[in-house]
């Protein structure tokens, strides 16, 4: 009996991945012991280890919910059976903030992350999200109008960071463990509809398959690669345009005017960001805001997250830190 295609297509897509490292290096795969990144760790195993490098499985417990450090103990040692060079673990404290649950809980996923990869000297961290996945997360930005950046999905490679999942089906990610006599885990968060992503999971695409016809999934995925091209051209351009502009003055109101709004507003992120302004917490309604400030069609200051504030001086927008009342 030939190899089952769900098992080819999770193996295809980690073998792309993979290409670029020489044997030796470690590559570390982040498993939460759900389908995804079982088939994931399995396929990495397989290409993984026929190129010569490390495999290390590393799993991270968020503590949300009971019995979560048993569970995580559980993962790391079906990881181990099922042949890691090494396994690690470590437990996160979640702290919403501002920030919603799920959000607070990819900030500190990704911080234990990254200090695990520094640790093992990893290459990569190789992440199992699916093509559904990026389907839901360009089905919440059209509904949150966050703009471009939002639309193009999930990247399928920043920093040390890759997903060679994102032409897969979240059903071939399960039908490869079950060809593999793997067991998976059903987390039930990704069945609660308290999260706005179950609800579309459970609810949105259901119905646009009914409506639309099979399919939809990967068209939203396919549309995410399209626009995600348009914007990193366009991210590009910003760039350079930034540092040309940027100075110890800040940023020069004259010839950021003559950009298209598109550019200018990517700059003044750029600006904003490198000021100390958070990432993760910077919207359009901020940097729209600064647009509007920047071409005096507002006045006084804006207050950005992560304690900065802009204001205009003469011929320059520049950023200060936000006082402190009291």
């Amino acid at each position: 009996m030939g190899l089952h295609p769900a098992v080819a297509a999770a193996r295809q897509g980690v073998r792309r991945a993979l290409a670029a490292h020489e044997p030796g290096a470690a590559v570390l795969v982040a498993c939460s012991g759900g389908a995804d990144s079982l088939a994931l760790l399995s396929a990495t195993l397989f290409e993984g280890h026929k190129a010569g490098l490390r495999v290390i499985g590393v799993t991270v417990d968020h503590g949300l919910q009971a019995g979560s450090a048993e569970h995580a103990a559980h993962v790391v040692a079906q990881m181990a059976g099922l042949g890691v060079n090494e396994t690690a673990s470590a437990r996160v404290h979640v702290e919403p903030g501002g920030l919603g649950i799920e959000a607070a809980a990819r900030r500190a996923r990704y911080d234990v992350l990254e200090q695990m990869r520094a640790h093992f000297g990893g290459a990569t961290v190789l992440l199992g999200h699916t093509r559904d996945d990026q389907a839901e997360t360009v089905l919440l930005g059209l509904a949150r109008g966050s703009g471009g950046r939002s639309l193009a999905g999930m990247r399928r490679s920043f920093d040390h960071y890759e997903r060679p999942l994102l032409d897969v089906a979240r059903a071939d990610t399960v039908a490869a463990c079950l060809a593999e006599g793997i067991e998976y885990w059903d987390d039930p968060h990704n069945s609660d509809p308290g999260f706005a992503r179950v609800r579309v999971r459970q609810r949105v695409l259901p119905v646009l398959e009914d409506e639309l016809g099979p399919g939809v999934a990967a068209t939203l995925a396919r549309t995410a690669d399209q626009v995600r091209a348009d914007v990193e051209a366009l991210d590009a351009l910003a760039e350079a345009a930034h540092a040309d502009l940027a100075g110890a003055e800040g940023l020069p109101l004259a010839p950021l005017a003559g950009l298209l709004p598109a550019l200018a507003t990517r700059v003044l992120r750029l600006a904003a960001l490198d000021a100390g302004a958070l990432d993760a917490e910077l919207f359009h309604v901020h940097v729209t805001a600064l647009h509007r400030l920047a071409s005096g069609a507002l006045t006084g200051e804006v207050q950005l997250p992560g304690h900065v504030t802009a204001y205009r001086d003469r011929s320059h927008l520049r950023f200060r830190p936000t006082a402190v009342a009291g």
